[in-house]
């Protein structure tokens, strides 16, 4: 059993947070709200004072932060109490650049930084069905491989430090473009009076099937579900591809016009709203209702 930490408590860590001490690890926490912290001292964790705390009571410790800027100043208070050779895992999705320098900063002081951005979202950190995207030293991942393997159900190495954000975010881009897209059509169909369970049968007959048409359309008429991803999160994360697609001079139209729907989304006031409450927004914009029927025999 391992000396744990983790900082940033909310639906992701808090689940990572509960499993590691379910697996028998001492585990320290932090966050700004210290109702997390309680909650989680409760069944075990060991509540700490702050960042630079938790770095002293652990040898591995995970964060998941809401921003690359707040990423920055828990690792820099993180540094302060961590051991030489310590190690920090950021599973937060993060700009590749900042990823990159503040691995620059802790390997010269003799630490060492892993990003193991996710996804499954809350439901698979309470599950054990994260698949994390690895970016960083062999070495160190193999020293954090056995807590990842008991917190997910993959991981993948993609290379150095940053490419595991970028694969995150390449995959995010994949995911709400297909969301996104797939909205608007239904939106067009219903208007033009298709019933949108007739549309999604078309569809998938039709070969022209994604993620959200596939299975996530099915929960369309539900709204208002506790929030796991925001969708100012979601703005936040297609604004960050959108940073490394002009670093990297690859141009991305598509993705800059989904990443305007998760901004329009925001100043709708939908900024705290689950990400699945996107529909709301094209159903105000198309002024169409968009419910689906449930499937024929069910």
């Amino acid at each position: 059993m391992a000396h744990i930490g983790v900082i940033g408590l909310g639906n992701i860590g808090g689940a990572i947070a509960a499993n590691l001490v379910a697996d028998g690890h001492g585990v320290a926490v932090f966050d700004t709200d210290a109702a997390r912290g309680a909650a989680l001292a409760a069944a075990g964790a060991q509540a700490a004072a702050s960042a630079a705390d938790v770095a002293r009571r652990s040898e591995i410790t995970f964060t998941s932060l809401p921003s690359p800027s707040v990423f920055d100043a828990v690792a820099t208070q993180w540094l302060i109490g961590a051991a030489t050779d310590a190690i920090l895992v950021d599973l937060s999705t993060n700009a590749p650049g900042m990823v990159r320098a503040v691995g620059t900063r802790l390997s010269a002081a003799g630490r060492h930084l892993l990003e193991a951005p996710l996804t499954g979202g809350a439901p698979g950190a309470q599950a054990r069905m994260l698949v994390f995207m690895v970016g960083g030293d062999a070495a160190v991942l193999e020293r954090v491989r056995p807590l990842l393997a008991r917190l997910g159900r993959a991981t993948v190495h993609v290379g150095a430090l940053g490419l595991g954000n970028v694969a995150k975010l390449v995959n995010s881009l994949m995911a709400f473009s297909a969301t996104w897209l797939s909205l608007e059509g239904l939106a067009l169909a219903a208007k033009s009076g298709i019933d949108v369970r007739t549309m999604i049968d078309v569809i998938r007959a039709g070969g022209a099937g994604n993620i959200f048409t596939d299975r996530l359309v099915e929960g369309i008429n539900e709204r208002g579900r506790p929030t796991q991803f925001s969708l100012a999160l979601a703005a936040k994360d297609a604004g960050l591809l959108l940073e490394v697609a002009r670093e990297q001079a690859v141009p991305m139209p598509a993705a800059a016009a989904v990443a305007q729907a998760f901004v329009a989304a925001v100043g709708a006031g939908l900024g705290e709203h689950d990400f699945t409450d996107i529909v709301e927004l094209i159903e105000r914009q198309a002024a169409v209702r968009l419910r689906i029927a449930p499937p024929k025999g069910a």
